[in-house]
């Protein structure tokens, strides 16, 4: 059901029609020009002070994707198999940002005034860390930024194939190496295995000595900042539509550390993670090699939630790593370095922007949203945060979208009730702002 006034919905009702009819126009995907190092895009529609503003973030630049690495179509052809559209960049964040597009030039083809002032920043270069863009909304805070009542990322995915989902935290991410060396130059197994400290051997141990087989952080004090979970969060998961042997199959595994969905998804998305990565200095390659690599060098990282604090991270791994090299003996030399800092992000779920969408969802699917978290990482929402925007994750795309895998890939469903859910957001924006300007 609608929250809408009647002539709003009757409004609604005309772009949804509009977009029924032009979704095959939506779909065809324009040639574009490749540039070495793309701008970041900062555009605007609108400026009536009466209105709110909305700014929608998205990146255009995509995963590298070859036809021969498994591809079952060329992945930079868009093509249509079975109601879905496989194309690299499809979920993401290409089909995003032409959803949000789509809303926009609805309202322009019907010639009717958008509800809400738009602002849209558009990056190249999100799959390569994002370079220059926190600089760039540092320097915008007070100019393009100034009036932007919230900004929208659609850059994840739901949890389930079926049912629409509100995001409102993502983890951070803190990425470490550590290096053992002996020398520079490798060692002959025949004539010195046996009487060294060997840095595979030390790296061993020092990896080994950060999670437990149920994959628990060994780390002391890495758990002492971790937000509590409230009763209400636990209730929130518990409502959250997730098939277990539907999640397991899809991913391939045979099975996953903890049993509940509660489990899995708390583990997910609110308790911190180690992952390693990788060994460099190691022999990786096919055959035998009777070689004692001189220095190696681990990489890992940890998926920070909140409360956690960097630097306070940061320490506690050092002073672990340390412990566990001391207690070898070892003759050689450990360098631990942390390369990479990011911080989770958390939003106020209580805020216009999120009970608009919550509304708009309502709107186009019929349905609540699942209110979830997301695992991994997208330090351009804390970004925004930090210059006092609020933030909204509302994403377009299924959880077996494949998102930087082969096979990429958005359901033209997810396509066009994506480009509505815009179009009913922007309503559901603007008199959520008249209500808060009328009670003013």
């Amino acid at each position: 059901m609608s929250s809408l006034s009647s002539p709003q919905a009757g409004l609604l009702e005309k772009v949804f029609r509009y977009m029924d009819l032009h979704q095959d126009e939506c779909v065809q995907l324009p040639d574009g020009q490749t540039l070495p190092i793309p701008p970041i895009i900062l555009a605007e529609l609108g400026n009536a002070p009466e209105r709110p503003t909305v700014c929608f973030y998205g990146h255009l630049d995509v995963q590298p994707a070859a036809q021969a690495n498994g591809w079952l179509t060329d992945p930079y052809t868009l093509t249509e198999v079975d109601g879905k559209l496989y194309g690299r960049g499809a979920t993401d964040n290409k089909g995003p940002v032409l959803a949000w597009m789509n809303a926009v030039g609805a309202f322009r083809a019907l010639e009717e005034d958008l509800p809400v002032n738009v602002k849209f920043i558009i990056e190249g270069m999100e799959e390569a860390g994002s370079v220059a863009l926190e600089e760039l909304v540092e320097r915008e805070k007070d100019g393009f930024f100034s009036g932007v009542d919230c900004i929208v990322i659609s850059d994840n995915l739901w949890v389930s194939q079926r049912t629409p989902a509100l995001i409102y935290g993502t983890r951070g991410n803190s990425y470490f190496t550590v290096e053992v060396r002996c020398r520079d130059q490798d060692f002959h197994s025949g004539t010195f295995g046996g009487i060294l400290h060997e840095p595979m051997a030390d790296l061993v141990a020092l990896l080994g000595s950060l999670t437990d087989s149920s994959g628990h952080i060994l780390i002391p004090g890495i758990y002492d900042h971790v937000a509590p979970v409230t009763e209400e969060e636990r209730d929130m998961y518990s409502t959250i539509e997730l098939d277990l042997d539907e999640y397991r199959n899809s991913s391939q595994v045979k099975k996953f550390l903890f049993d509940t969905k509660e489990e899995i998804l708390m583990h997910l998305w609110r308790y911190p993670s180690l992952s390693i990565h990788g060994i460099e200095g190691a022999f990786d390659e096919p055959g035998t090699k009777t070689v004692i690599p001189g220095r190696v060098t681990g990489k890992f990282s940890i998926r920070l939630v909140p409360h956690m604090n960097i630097s306070v991270v940061e320490k506690q791994v050092k002073q672990h790593l340390q412990y566990i090299f001391n207690q070898r003996n070892s003759s050689n030399q450990m360098a631990v370095s942390m390369v990479l800092g990011l911080h989770p992000w958390i939003a106020n779920i209580k805020g216009h922007q999120y009970l608009a969408a919550e509304r708009a969802i309502k709107t186009v699917f019929g349905t609540e949203p699942d209110m979830i978290r997301d695992g991994s990482t997208i330090p351009i929402a804390k970004t925004f945060q930090d210059i006092q925007k609020s933030v909204l994750m509302l994403p377009l795309g299924a959880v077996d979208d494949g998102e930087h895998s082969q096979n990429e890939k958005i359901n033209r469903r997810n396509y066009i009730e994506g480009s509505k859910l815009f179009a009913a957001f922007f309503l559901e924006m603007a008199q959520l702002h008249g209500m808060a300007g009328t009670s003013a």
